[in-house]
C-alpha cells in the first residue's frame, strides 16, 4: 500500500480528529465522518465533560502535530489538589515535588475545536459533520451513515478505516455483532454516576477560588472536584451513588432534599453554585465506565483507538491523554512500517494493551483514593514523605502519580507495577514505625528503595508482575 490510500476514520472527537491531523500531515487522503455538528459553530457540550486535564502524555502529542504553542494559551497550570473539609477548611497537596511540575484544565471543545482548525488546513482532509455512522461492514471498510443534513442513507468507504467514535464505537459494535473472529469485550460500570454544575465567575470575571488547583470535597462515599475554565468560571462535578447510602441520585428530587444534601456536605461550594437545584435538575446524570477489548482490528482493514478501544473513568485525569498517546504511539509504528497496515495494527496492539489495561484499573484506583483516601492521616502522610523524596531526590524518585502524569517516556503498565509497589513499600514502613517525615531523607529514600525492590521480587515470583 501507499500513500494513495484513502483513510476512513468514523469520529471526529479529541482522538478521531488529532489522529486525522497527523494522517493528513503525513500525506494520506482522509476523510472524517462525525455524527454530531460542528462544535465550532454549535454547542454541543451538554452531558459531556467540558473540562479535561491536560498534562505531559498529551502535551507530547501535540508537540507531534506541531501545534503545542497553539494549545498552551488554552491551559490553567493546576499545580495540585485543593481539599475541602465539612466545615470549609482547606489543605493543599501538591502534585510533584519537583520545580514545574502540574497539570492543566482546558475546555474540550476548544481543544477540539482547535485540532479540526488545524486539520482545515490540510486540502487532503476533508472532515463531514452530522454525518451518523449507524453499522459498519468490516469486510468492505464500508461505513452506513445518516445524513442529518439531507435526512438521507449513505453509505462512505475507505482502504483503511479507523473508529475513533468513542465508548459507543460501531466499529467495536462491528466487531463482535458479525463474529468474523474471536472477540473478547467487557464494559463495566461503576454503581456511581456524575452530574456537572458551575460556579460561575464574579461579576469582575475573576476566579471566586484559587484557579491553580484542582479542588475536591472528599466525603467517603461520594465526592465534589472544580476545575477552573479561562471565563473565571469553575465546572463543578459532583460523583455520587445512583441509588446506594444516604444520599443519591435516586432520592435527591426536591429543592428542598438537594440544598440539604449540600449545604451539610458541601457548605462552602454551596455558597458558590447561585442555582443549584435548577442545574441539578436540568444537567444530566452521566454514567461511568470502562471498556477493554481485543483484538483492536481486523485484517489489514480496520482498527479501533482511543475510547473505541480503551475507556476508562476519569479519576485519573488520563482519559484524553491516553487516547492521544495512542496517535503518538500508532505514529511512531508507522515510521517502522509504513506501507505494512496488517503489521502496524498488530505490532500497535501489543506495544499499547498492557498500558491501556493498566491506567484503566489505575483510574479506578484513584476513584477510591480521591473521595476517600485523601483525607486519611496515614495517606497525607504518605503524600508529604513522596513530596519530600522527588524535592531532594528529583531525577531518581518519581510517585506513581508523577510517573503516570509527569514521564511520557515511563509506560503506563511500568508506572503502575512500580508505582503499586512504593506505595505498599512508603505504607508498610509508616506502619511499622520505620520511617518518619522528620526522618533524614536519605535514610528514608534507601528504606523505601529496599522495600520497593523486595515487593516488585515477591510479586515477580508470584506471578503478579
Amino acid at each position: 500500500m501507499s500513500k494513495k490510500d484513502n483513510i476512513l476514520i468514523i469520529g471526529a472527537g479529541l482522538c478521531g480528529s488529532l489522529l486525522a491531523l497527523r494522517l493528513a500531515q503525513r500525506g494520506y487522503t482522509v476523510n472524517v465522518y462525525e455524527s454530531r455538528p460542528d462544535l465550532r459553530t454549535t454547542d454541543i457540550s451538554a452531558g459531556r465533560s467540558i473540562n479535561l486535564a491536560l498534562s505531559d502524555r498529551g502535551l507530547k502529542a501535540m508537540r507531534l502535530a506541531g501545534i503545542e504553542d497553539k494549545v498552551k494559551p488554552l491551559c490553567i497550570p493546576m499545580y495540585g489538589r485543593l481539599m475541602h473539609d465539612v466545615e470549609g477548611n482547606t489543605f493543599p497537596s501538591n502534585y510533584s515535588g519537583r520545580e514545574g511540575e502540574f497539570i492543566n484544565s482546558i475546555s474540550r471543545g476548544e481543544l477540539n475545536g482547535l485540532l479540526l482548525t488545524e486539520a482545515d488546513k490540510y486540502d487532503n482532509l476533508t472532515i463531514h459533520f452530522n454525518k451518523e455512522c449507524k453499522s459498519i461492514d468490516i469486510e468492505n471498510n464500508t461505513g452506513n451513515l445518516y445524513d442529518h443534513d439531507s435526512k438521507s442513507k449513505l453509505k462512505v468507504t475507505g482502504d483503511v478505516l479507523f473508529g475513533t467514535d468513542g465508548a459507543g464505537s460501531s466499529l467495536r459494535k462491528a466487531y463482535y455483532l458479525e463474529r468474523k473472529f474471536l472477540f473478547s469485550f467487557s464494559q463495566n460500570y461503576l454503581t456511581h454516576g456524575y452530574k456537572e454544575l458551575e460556579i460561575p465567575a464574579s461579576a469582575e470575571g475573576k476566579h471566586l477560588i484559587s484557579k491553580d488547583y484542582l479542588h475536591i470535597w472528599p466525603r467517603g462515599d461520594y465526592m465534589l472536584i472544580a476545575l477552573p475554565n479561562l471565563d473565571g468560571s469553575f465546572t463543578v462535578t459532583l460523583f455520587l451513588s445512583y441509588e446506594e447510602g444516604k444520599y443519591n441520585f435516586k432520592n435527591l428530587t426536591s429543592e428542598e432534599s438537594i440544598k440539604d444534601f449540600f449545604s451539610t456536605q458541601f457548605p462552602d461550594a454551596l455558597a458558590l453554585i447561585p442555582n443549584i437545584a435548577e442545574e441539578f435538575f436540568n444537567n444530566p446524570t452521566g454514567a461511568l465506565g470502562t471498556v477493554k477489548c481485543s483484538p483492536w482490528h481486523y485484517k489489514n482493514k480496520n482498527v479501533l483507538l482511543g475510547d473505541a478501544a480503551h475507556a476508562i473513568v476519569p479519576f485519573y485525569g488520563q482519559g484524553m491523554n491516553a487516547s492521544f498517546e495512542d496517535v503518538t504511539v500508532f505514529d511512531a509504528i508507522m515510521d517502522k512500517h509504513e506501507g505494512d497496515w496488517e503489521t502496524i495494527f498488530k505490532v500497535y496492539e501489543k506495544t499499547r494493551k498492557a498500558d491501556t489495561d493498566a491506567i484503566a484499573d489505575l483510574a479506578i484506583d484513584n476513584y477510591y483514593e480521591m473521595r476517600d483516601h485523601v483525607a486519611n492521616p496515614i495517606f497525607k502522610e504518605k503524600r508529604t514523605i513522596e513530596m519530600a523524596l522527588e524535592k531532594e531526590f528529583p531525577n531518581d524518585y518519581f510517585s506513581k502519580y508523577s510517573m503516570v502524569t509527569f514521564k511520557e517516556d515511563i509506560p503506563y503498565y511500568t508506572a503502575m507495577t512500580k508505582g503499586r509497589a512504593q506505595d505498599k513499600a512508603i505504607l508498610n514502613l509508616i506502619a511499622d514505625q520505620k520511617i518518619n517525615k522528620n526522618e533524614d531523607l536519605n535514610s528514608i529514600f534507601k528504606k523505601v528503595k529496599q522495600e520497593t525492590e523486595a515487593i516488585l521480587e515477591d510479586d515477580k515470583i508470584a506471578g503478579l508482575k
